[in-house]
């Protein structure tokens, strides 16, 4: 994956580096420790400038999370509702967890914009309770800027200090990478087992 991501920022410079990571945020299994870690290490290397780096990230990823954001919006909740009753066991959701979702995003939800944008895996998936708990645009925008951009200049940052040791990260990334999938597999079958009888209207 470090070559493919090398060769679109090789062809499309810091154009690349947004488009990659907003299909980051569209597409999770793409990393964004490695686009902005590989994009900080062009930069050390005078190939770009590392401002430009972390402002093409910081759009990029935003894109992706307001896509999110926005498809949260789309659905009306009562039908969600209605949907997770029936199907609730394969989507290891119940209609009490949407709803209780929905009170707690009312009271903490920018706190939760925030920080999730600072946890892999979560920080792309915490846009759609933002949207389907009608969380307004404005705030969204504000506090998913501020996580997002401390996330990308931290990766970038921490890539143009590596420099050409960047290849280290490579090395621990994968794995870690894979366990993270591999947890999140475990969690889901395990909820989908030990999950109660769904109702049936």
């Amino acid at each position: 994956m470090a070559s493919w991501i090398e060769s679109i920022l090789n062809t499309h410079g810091v154009w690349g580096v947004a488009l990659l990571m907003f299909l980051e945020n569209v597409f999770p299994p793409i990393p964004s420790e490695l686009i902005m870690t590989l994009s900080g290490f062009a930069a050390s290397r005078g190939e770009t400038s590392i401002a430009l780096v972390i402002v093409a990230g910081t759009l990029g990823s935003l894109a992706g999370a307001l896509f999110w954001y926005g498809i949260g919006r789309l659905f009306d909740q009562e039908r969600v509702k209605r949907f997770a009753d029936r199907h609730g066991r394969w989507l290891t959701l119940t209609r009490s967890d949407l709803e209780r979702t929905d009170r707690w995003f009312d009271e903490h939800g920018h706190w939760a914009v925030l920080l999730g944008r600072l946890i892999p895996t979560i920080r792309t998936l915490i846009s759609i309770p933002a949207g389907f708990s009608e969380m307004p645009v404005g705030r969204f925008l504000i506090y998913t800027s501020i996580g997002t951009t401390v996330w990308t200049a931290f990766l970038a940052l921490f890539g143009y200090w590596l420099g050409n040791d960047y290849q280290l990260l490579e090395e621990w990334l994968d794995p870690v990478s894979l366990g993270v999938v591999a947890l999140v597999v475990v969690v889901y079958v395990w909820r989908f087992i030990t999950f109660p009888g769904t109702r049936r209207d």
